[in-house]
Order: C-alpha cells, then structure tokens, then sequence
C-alpha cells in the first residue's frame, strides 16, 4: 500500500524519507517502462544514467538475494549484466562493480554450459546450480553488502543527482 508516483519533482523526492526513496523511485521507473517486456531494456537504454543505475543494479540485487547470480542470469534480469556494472560504478558501489565484472566474466564462461538447463522445466533450472562457479559469487556478493550498504549508496546518489529522477 505504497503510492506510487507516475512522475516525481525535487519537491516530492526532497519529502520522501530516505528509507523510502530507492523503492520510490524504482516504482517510478517501472511506471515509466511500462509492460512492455518484449521492449523493456531498450525502453531502460533511454533513461537518465542515475535511472539505469538505479533500476539495474535493483534487479541484480533482488534476483542474487533471492536465487543467487544463477538466476539473475538465467531470468530476463540477466540483460542488465553490463548496465548494472556501470550502475554499481555510478552510485559509488566500487567493490560491487568489480563483483559484477567478475560475475560477467564467469557467466560469459560458462553460459554455453548453462544452455541446456533452459527448458523451462524446475527440475532443470535446480539442477543448473549443481557445481556452478556462479555459487561462490552468491557468498562474496552476500558479504559484501554486510560491510557496505548498496540502499544508503543509492539513496546518497539520488539526493546529490536529483535531477537525474524528476521525471515532470
């Protein structure tokens, strides 16, 4: 029971409390985008850098503490890879850029490998994590976010770039 702003101005985010303000504007991206899955991450390309920041290192986040980088790569989430290093980057989330650039490159090497997992089936995507390198990432991702707060990363971003989120 959220409201959800189909536009923001400095004003609405300024009153937003902090610990509201990533999923405020994360809500408004997805307002913005719209239901068009099939067009989703061309629609995400014409967002402002801080918006793409946002919105793609969200989705790494949600799908690796859901399922681990497994399946950020294995759900449509996984075309926001390269995105995401650079939203990392971008919010000042050097540790978890460097993570992302690793989880790229092993992904990148094993992909082919992963491919026959790819039926649709649960029994098969279960069975893609059985000695899956991606594992060990899921553990070091985990740590990392103890020792630094991706949330009060993006939040201080989104205030010190406000004009990158109004969207009136």
């Amino acid at each position: 029971n959220r409201t959800i702003y189909k536009e923001l101005t400095a004003e609405i985010l300024k009153s937003i409390p902090d610990h509201e303000l990533e999923q405020t504007v994360f809500d408004n991206i997805y307002a913005i985008i719209g239901d068009d899955y099939e067009n989703e991450l061309e629609n995400v390309q014409k967002l402002t850098k801080g918006q793409q920041a946002i919105f793609s290192t969200w989705m790494v986040e949600a799908e690796v503490n859901n399922g681990g980088f497994n399946q950020f790569y294995f759900n449509s989430s996984g075309q926001y890879a390269n995105m995401a290093v650079d939203g990392f980057e971008t919010v000042g989330a050097v540790k978890f850029a460097e993570l992302m650039k690793e989880a790229n490159t092993v992904y990148a090497s094993i992909e082919k490998d992963l491919v026959k997992f790819d039926d649709g089936t649960l029994e098969s995507f279960s069975a893609s994590y059985k000695e899956n390198p991606l594992n060990d990432l899921d553990d070091k991702f985990y740590k990392l976010g103890e020792s630094e707060s991706l949330t009060d990363l993006k939040v201080r971003y989104i205030r010190e770039n406000i004009d990158q989120f109004i969207t009136k």
